[in-house]
């Protein structure tokens, strides 16, 4: 929704203010420069990316009209899941956690957190690393280390689409220059007309320097930028399950292993530690409330 208003305060201000000094807006309709300065940067992206990072390009631009779904509710969300993955591992074993991880729509844990299931990233990052602490075959410093190596490959694979756009709107002033140069010929080649019709044609011309510029710096680089901000949310999310895990393992209660998670996120979402505390002895009571009614449910049967 953000982008969507980004644009429009683009166009009203530029195209506005255009209007205001009594500029003729049907000079500016030039759809050839437009096929000009369009096609050359879909080419340029075409040929500057293999068809992987092209994929990945389109896959990613539906979502950047959307908001942000790494919220402060989120995150509590997620320390929330891990404190009682936590805590149940520490009452009876992290072989107590197997089901959960192996069936998490069904878990008594998981499906109490659908924003967290709909998350595969997420997920999936979470439950391959209890996996592994449940094997017990990897020490603490292993597990960082590969954690890190995951993080960092993360990283790498959502900066593709990112430098994808860059490139596009670094591009797009050169190829305005371009519509504007060729504009500038035909009409040098046209120096035997009137010079009324002579202005026109370099007028029309300049169209092209000023789209070229405007597409680059308006519409194509700030989404490369916010592509970075919400590339940059969620790998916060997966180094707070990294912290959180590896100070479990370091045998720190889960109480505190989850205030170590909430330390590492970003201030703008971070929930104070009075937020935490009451947050974690919410979940605590509705835990302990579930497990008494499946074991009344139980007693009865």
């Amino acid at each position: 929704m953000l982008v969507i208003i980004g644009y429009a305060v683009i166009i009203l201000t530029v195209f506005g203010g255009y209007g205001l000094s009594g500029g003729h807006f049907a000079a500016l309709f030039q759809p050839i420069e437009v096929l000009i300065i369009g096609g050359a940067g879909v080419g340029a992206f075409i040929v500057g990316n293999n068809g992987k990072s092209i994929k990945a390009t389109m896959k990613v631009l539906p979502h950047l009209m959307k908001g942000s779904s790494y919220s402060k509710a989120l995150y509590l969300d997620l320390i929330g899941v891990m404190y009682l993955l936590l805590h149940k591992s520490r009452q009876s074993g992290t072989i107590s956690l197997e089901n959960d991880i192996e069936d998490p729509q069904n878990s008594p844990i998981f499906s109490a957190y659908p924003r967290l299931l709909a998350d595969a990233v997420l997920m999936n990052f979470m439950l391959d690393y209890l996996r592994l602490m449940i094997s017990g075959s990897m020490n603490a410093f292993e597990l960082e280390a590969l954690m890190d190596e995951e993080i960092e490959t993360c990283e790498h694979e959502h900066e593709v689409p990112a430098s994808s756009l860059n490139s596009v709107g670094d591009a797009l002033p050169a190829f305005g220059i371009v519509a504007a140069v060729m504009g500038v010929v035909n009409a040098l080649a046209a120096a035997d007309r009137p010079a009324a019709e002579l202005g026109e044609l370099i007028a029309h011309a300049m169209v092209g320097t000023f789209l070229g510029i405007l597409l680059a710096y308006g519409f194509v680089l700030p989404l490369a930028t916010l592509l970075r901000q919400k590339s940059s949310e969620q790998i916060k999310m997966l180094q707070c399950i990294k912290i959180t895990l590896l100070s479990s393992i370091h045998g720190y209660a889960p109480q505190i292993a989850v205030e170590f998670g909430r330390k590492i996120l970003y201030s703008t979402e971070r929930p104070s530690f009075i937020e935490l505390e009451d947050h974690v002895r919410q979940v605590k009571s509705v835990s302990s409330s579930a497990s008494s009614d499946s074991g009344s449910s139980d007693s009865a049967s």
